[in-house]
């Protein structure tokens, strides 16, 4: 038996084997009677919402960044091949492969739950993240606009948050995040992998092109908004020869601080992504893979916190010491206070009675 993979216009997998927790394991494979087009009705995408009870999420992971995080969707229309957050459809009972691009989720009562939060008695106010998993500017985002509904009452509690995409739909918010940022209550990340359009639309084939991504960082930068570019994931013998580049034009751009992190290959991606590289660039997969391994103390992943991020090794320490070098370089070394927690306020509802001592 040969198992089925094909290249799919506009998706990243290229297989939908079943997640590891269902009972069941399906996987497509060639049994010579497979039409030569696929049905396309097959490979559209569907939304669905999903009755969420909590908005804000927390971790205690010590290589992060932020503890505190919002997710406005699950799965990513985007299709990039390396997301670390396609396991996770796997408790969704679908598959990380093609499902996470095409069964995508999106949390209707976000900007409630998020107002209810924020309102609470106790609440103690933290840098809220947006976008940890999966992208809050992907293209459904352009109709439902649950991250611009989440952004919305931030504003109205001026509450700090960041926000990371690689989407250049984040300038329609542009009203709203730059008056925050002027008052030290948001930043932006941009996630730049290459500049190369034709790795770009294989790697990440519905994410906004390299151009469109410098021209949001220029854009946001010449609103007054902190820049953050993330070269990121670093695959060695694919993009990691751009690294210089990507933070060279960032910066020309007017990004003021840059970040990066090696590939990750936990779960189902390991297999995802090598299905990827034998059909995409099957010259350089098994060179690829081998590098990967040598960055990964001779396994595709090492989960360990300290290492998951960067991995370990000479090829990993020379990849750290080129970007360390690049960011001095190129001015991406700005070193950012944090922003301001003392603005929070719970704003007045009707009803409230006045508080006539301004307390």
């Amino acid at each position: 038996m040969t198992t089925f993979t094909q290249q799919i216009r506009g998706r990243g997998a290229r297989s939908n084997a079943s997640g590891r927790y269902e009972s069941q394991a399906r996987e497509a494979f060639d049994d010579g009677w497979t039409p030569d087009e696929p049905d396309p009705k097959a490979f559209t995408t569907t939304v669905e919402a999903e009755r969420a009870r909590v908005i804000v999420t927390r971790n205690d992971s010590p290589d992060v960044g932020f503890s505190a995080s919002i997710n406005p969707y699950r799965g990513c229309e985007h299709g990039c091949i390396y997301c670390y957050a396609r396991p996770a459809h796997a408790y969704m009972g679908l598959s990380p492969g093609l499902d996470f691009e095409q069964k995508l989720f999106f949390k209707p009562e976000a900007a409630r739950l998020l107002e209810a939060e924020l309102s609470k008695p106790r609440y103690a106010p933290e840098v809220i993240h947006i976008g940890g998993n999966t992208d809050p500017y992907q293209p459904q985002e352009r109709r439902l606009r649950i991250t611009r509904g989440a952004i919305e009452v931030l504003a109205r509690f001026s509450h700090p948050f960041s926000v990371i995409s690689k989407s250049a739909l984040v300038l329609r918010d542009l009203d709203l995040i730059a008056p925050m940022a002027q008052r030290n209550l948001a930043r932006v990340a941009i996630s730049i992998t290459t500049l190369d359009r034709r790795l770009a639309r294989s790697m990440e084939p519905r994410a906004a092109t390299p151009e469109k991504r410098l021209e949001a960082v220029r854009r946001l930068a010449d609103a007054g908004v902190p820049v953050i570019v993330m070269a990121a994931p670093m695959i060695p013998g694919l993009n990691d020869h751009e690294l210089e580049a990507i933070l060279e034009r960032s910066a020309a751009a007017g990004a003021r601080g840059a970040g990066y992190v090696a590939l990750r290959l936990p779960m189902e991606i390991k297999d995802l992504f090598r299905e990827w590289l034998e059909t995409d660039h099957p010259d350089r997969a098994g060179r690829v893979m081998s590098l990967v391994r040598q960055m990964r103390g001779g396994k595709d992943y090492d989960s360990q916190w300290g290492k998951r991020m960067r991995g370990e090794g000479p090829i990993a320490d020379l990849l750290s010491k080129r970007f360390a070098a690049a960011k001095k370089r190129y001015g991406l070394d700005f070193r950012f206070d944090g922003m301001d927690l003392g603005q929070f306020r719970v704003p007045a509802r009707p009803g409230d009675q006045i508080d006539l001592f301004g307390a």
